[in-house]
């Protein structure tokens, strides 16, 4: 499946969740077998070709895709959570938001030095979440191998707040 038919599948939904957002759906996507295979295939290749060895997923849509392909390429998935979610033991870090801040955590031991991350979202928008955890894998000795996603919303320029992180994006939207 192309990634044209892959972005005619994902609807606009105006106004969500609050007034002035347009909210990128892409459970359509999700309904449709080929079209989540496809976006599947996208990210393995590019993780591949970045020889990521382990999978940071964010929250909550990234998991979704990163367990599709942490199983596809047989390779450990992490979950980036938002603070106090994880049950064990965890580092963290704050970021700030256009309307605040937050905290990223992860589990203490999924962070390795010398290990290759590959960090996976389903959208970059600012960069303010996927940025924090490029962070967090590099405050604590690890490399980031890659940063993809299946969206990336172009004019929110969100991939310079990723630094000299290679990001992949199946689609760019502007």
């Amino acid at each position: 499946m192309s990634p044209e038919q892959i972005k005619a599948l994902i609807r606009d939904i105006p106004d969500f969740p609050e007034p002035g957002i347009v909210f990128k759906d892409i459970t359509p996507v999700l309904a449709s077998p080929p079209a989540f295979a496809a976006v599947v295939d996208f990210y393995a290749e590019r993780l591949a070709a970045a020889n990521a060895e382990v999978i940071l997923a964010i929250e909550s849509r990234g998991f979704i895709f990163g367990a599709a392909v942490a199983r596809l390429m047989g390779l450990p998935m992490h979950l980036v959570r938002k603070q106090g979610k994880l049950p064990h033991l965890t580092v963290g870090i704050d970021y700030e938001l256009e309307y605040g801040s937050d905290r990223l955590e992860i589990h203490r031991e999924a962070l390795l030095p010398g290990r290759r991350y590959a960090v996976v979202d389903d959208l970059l928008a600012t960069g303010g979440t996927a940025g924090a955890t490029v962070r967090l894998v590099r405050e604590h000795g690890g490399q980031v191998a890659c940063c993809a996603f299946m969206i990336e919303l172009g004019f929110l320029n969100g991939a310079q707040r990723l630094g000299d992180c290679r990001v992949d994006s199946l689609l760019v939207l502007e």
